[in-house]
């Protein structure tokens, strides 16, 4: 607060902060707003550059950032890098070379050493300390070299990763056996291998202040929808914030706000990459956050995020199976525990063949506490399943099955029609692979059984009314309604999003 005064007394230890910028919120401090934009630039002065960097690393205290002194053709020079993030080979290797030059093989261009005398891939001229700061931060091995003016990266980097391997959550019977990593190069890389495409574009940009985090955007030159791309890209560069907590959910917080108490998800995550090629080939945007191992699809639909890899590596007529096996298995186990609570107070509604769906035996609890107390204890399995070791699951599950199965039933707490209805739905919530609209459904439910335990039929006409204007609300990324192509209706391309038509 400080800082932002019109007076501000400069300090012995004003220097340090001089070269970013992000720590100079107006130029009021005895300085011009052009004299703060150059010192941002790096000086000429070698042993200035480097002692500016020092200072604003805080060298002396951070042990993994180090600095290491060469003597490169007579000349002092020193690489900046951070341990743990490099490959040591590499670097001897670079090292070794340089030991090797000569005073005559030392140009006095950056450029011309960059281009002879550098024998890496992938190098970068810098020439403000923004961008030395952003990019040693980043893992990037930064040389200043004395009698140079400005700074050689060499992107030698590298990050600890764990194989490509299949995602647990979308797992498919046939097809590809790979998945997204949290490195975001590595993930690019899965999508550059199956589009080779030059209308492919893959364009990097930076969120964060203090974490600087990459986002990617993917998409297809030629099929993407532009409004919606530059409308996407002035939001991310709109964003101004601390850091992305959450990776990839902070920024789909961030790109699209609407109201908590709709919870229907707005955006569609795939941690498949063979998913996410086959939405950028159909126009879509995918948005790849650096730590995430997952994808996001924007823009998106209810039908578009009902689809699973599984439909398209079947033949047609399984993958429609599949597909509108889902879509109603989803409806079943939304209406399936109101509807029948709704016939128990009711039960002159229920015709005599259906008889048999009668409560039989007592009920001590009313059936309203006994179904939300199994919505309850089924959400504590799942998060103890979670957080179990395997050694354990095993027994956990035989214990849950006793303790919530037979037991629950001859104590007197839970009927057996209730438990069964409650199992349907259990295992009917783990048909759609995305998790959201799993939570979306049970939200759904337990406000359709509250209100037709208050109002009866009444307030489950309400709920079904409450649901369907939230899906109706829920709005896209691109402004196209949540339920296209059924509202506003294209036949056309409703029949592609229910049946699994010949490619």
């Amino acid at each position: 607060s400080k800082m932002r005064q019109r007076s501000f007394y400069i300090s012995g230890d004003f220097d340090r902060y001089l070269f970013v910028p992000s720590y100079i919120p107006c130029a009021s401090f005895g300085h011009t707003v052009h004299e703060v934009m150059l010192m941002n630039k790096l000086t000429e002065h070698y042993e200035e550059n480097v002692s500016a960097l020092r200072r604003i690393l805080d060298a002396d205290r951070n042990f993994d950032i180090l600095e290491k002194h060469l003597l490169i053709a007579d000349h002092a020079a020193s690489l900046f890098f951070i341990d743990g993030l490099v490959k040591d080979d590499i670097l001897e290797k670079l090292i070794e070379y340089f030991y090797s030059l000569k005073p005559e093989d030392l140009p006095d261009s950056p450029d011309q050493f960059q281009m002879q005398n550098l024998p890496y891939i992938e190098t970068e001229i810098l020439t403000e300390m923004d961008d030395v700061l952003k990019n040693l931060l980043s893992g990037v091995p930064c040389l200043f070299i004395n009698g140079m003016p400005d700074c050689l990266a060499i992107d030698c980097r590298t990050y600890p990763a764990r194989s490509v391997e299949e995602p647990m959550k979308d797992r498919t019977l046939r097809g590809s056996r790979d998945g997204f990593v949290e490195t975001v190069v590595f993930n690019t890389a899965l999508i550059r291998r199956r589009i080779r495409s030059p209308k492919l574009c893959m364009e990097m940009q930076t969120v964060g202040k203090s974490t600087r985090t990459d986002i990617v955007l993917c998409y297809m030159e030629d099929r993407v929808d532009r409004q919606c791309l530059e409308r996407l890209k002035e939001r991310i560069s709109s964003i101004l914030i601390d850091s992305l907590t959450m990776n990839q959910e902070s920024l789909a917080e961030l790109l699209l706000p609407g109201h908590w108490f709709n919870p229907f998800p707005k955006y569609h995550i795939t941690e498949r990459p063979d998913t996410a090629s086959a939405s950028i080939l159909e126009g879509n945007i995918i948005l790849l956050v650096d730590n995430s191992p997952s994808a996001l699809i924007l823009p998106t639909t209810l039908f578009a995020i009902m689809e699973e890899a599984n439909d398209y590596y079947f033949p047609p007529i399984t993958g429609t199976y599949l597909r509108l096996s889902r879509a109603l298995i989803m409806l079943i186990s939304l209406i399936l525990t109101p509807m029948f609570l709704l016939l128990m107070q009711h039960p002159q509604w229920i015709p005599e063949s259906f008889r048999f769906i009668q409560v039989q035996d007592t009920v001590n609890i009313p059936l309203i506490w006994q179904f939300l107390l199994l919505e309850l204890a089924i959400d504590g399995l799942r998060l103890a399943a979670i957080h179990t070791p395997d050694m354990l699951s095993t027994p956990l599950s035989v214990i849950a099955g006793l303790v919530i199965g037979e037991f629950a039933v001859n104590s007197g707490w839970f009927n057996a029609e209730v438990m069964l209805y409650m199992a349907f739905v259990t295992i009917a919530n783990y048909s759609q692979s995305n998790m959201e609209l799993n939570y979306a459904v049970k939200f759904m439910r337990i406000l359709l059984l509250l209100l037709t335990c208050w109002f009866g039929l009444t307030g489950f006409i309400a709920g079904i009314l409450i649901t369907f204007i939230s899906l109706l609300s829920c709005r896209t990324f691109s402004g196209r309604g949540y339920l296209y192509p059924l509202i506003p209706f294209r036949w056309k391309t409703l029949k592609r999003q229910l049946f699994r038509v010949k490619i």
